[in-house]
């Protein structure tokens, strides 16, 4: 017996359970195990694309780490009204080669709650909530989304985009909607470094432009549903022209994915009524760009610190008042 067979044996409750052979064949994660502070992202990323008795085990133990790390896998599956074997496959989707670092990890959530952070989830905006009450509100979730997203952001895949685009001859980004203004703002950003970078948002331009691309190129996709079609085309010709692909999305096993060499996760507050995945999927979009945009200003300082002064310089007159 193979020790990962060994290991889903033991955390499917011991022989007997008719779970252990199952959990076994799950491919194990290429990456190491999220941090205790990335449990409860990594649950609002992937919880969307689960299967509902998937989604039941995931909200429990985001929603309380505590009670749920002291419990054996049949005790979870028995609080989610799931099974054991779908236990054990969502602590490998979550990142966890098995249920028993599961637990560890949400000890060391529930430890980290104790020590007085905040709690995960504040309530949603009610139609007559005071306008101080959704300052607070807004105000919190943003800063979770920010911190969600800066947790499950994954350092290699930024770092290797971002010497991508250092290097570009030229670099064409999709975007529509809210996704389009955050292209926009990245693509100004790159353009005052002295980068060749434009945004696209509508769709024809966009495939016109990516036809153009060749290996020494970048593209970027900006999307927080993954399956925006408007925005993969683009990006499909781009990838297959030979041009570096990078994808910044809510879904990382969406179908933008298939066509990004690079993918940038970012992550969202729960949607509601009175705001939409427009508003938290743009305050994470925005951070990886700040992310992109900085991290590439380091790497090209010695002709970004000029183009940067350059571009302040020719618009500084526009930030005086007029004299007559």
């Amino acid at each position: 017996m193979t020790n990962d067979v060994k290991e889903s044996f033991t955390d499917a409750g011991g022989p007997g359970n008719g779970t252990a052979g199952v959990a076994a064949t799950a491919a194990p994660p290429a990456a190491a195990p999220p941090a205790p502070a990335a449990l409860a992202a990594k649950v609002r990323t992937l919880a969307p694309s689960m299967t509902r008795s998937m989604q039941r085990v995931a909200e429990a133990v985001a929603g309380d780490p505590a009670g749920c790390a002291a419990l054996t896998v049949t005790g979870l599956a028995e609080l989610t009204g799931t099974s054991e074997a779908t236990v054990v496959r969502t602590a490998r989707l979550l990142g966890y080669p098995g249920y028993r670092d599961l637990r560890l990890a949400l000890a060391g959530l529930a430890a980290q709650q104790q020590s007085g952070r905040a709690p995960s989830v504040t309530a949603d905006i009610a139609v007559d909530d005071p306008v101080a009450d959704v300052v607070a509100k807004l105000a919190y979730d943003e800063q979770q989304t920010l911190a969600d997203t800066a947790a499950g952001l994954d350092t290699v895949q930024l770092g290797a985009a971002v010497a991508a685009l250092a290097t570009a001859r030229r670099i064409d980004i999709y975007g529509v909607g809210a996704s389009g203004l955050v292209a926009q703002d990245l693509g100004q950003k790159l353009l005052r470094i002295g980068l060749v970078a434009h945004a696209h948002s509508d769709p024809h331009l966009a495939v016109t432009n990516a036809v153009q691309l060749r290996s020494g190129d970048v593209a970027i996709a900006i999307t927080h549903s993954g399956s925006t079609g408007d925005v993969i085309e683009p990006l499909r010709v781009a990838f297959d022209h030979g041009a570096t692909t990078v994808a910044v999305t809510g879904r990382p096993d969406g179908p933008v994915a298939q066509y990004a060499d690079h993918v940038l996760t970012t992550s969202t507050a729960r949607e509601s009524e009175l705001r939409p995945a427009a508003m938290s999927s743009r305050t994470s979009q925005l951070l990886v760009v700040d992310c992109l945009f900085t991290c590439v200003t380091q790497r090209t300082y010695e002709t970004a610190a000029p183009a940067l002064a350059a571009s302040y310089e020719a618009l500084a007159h526009r930030h005086s008042p007029r004299t007559r």
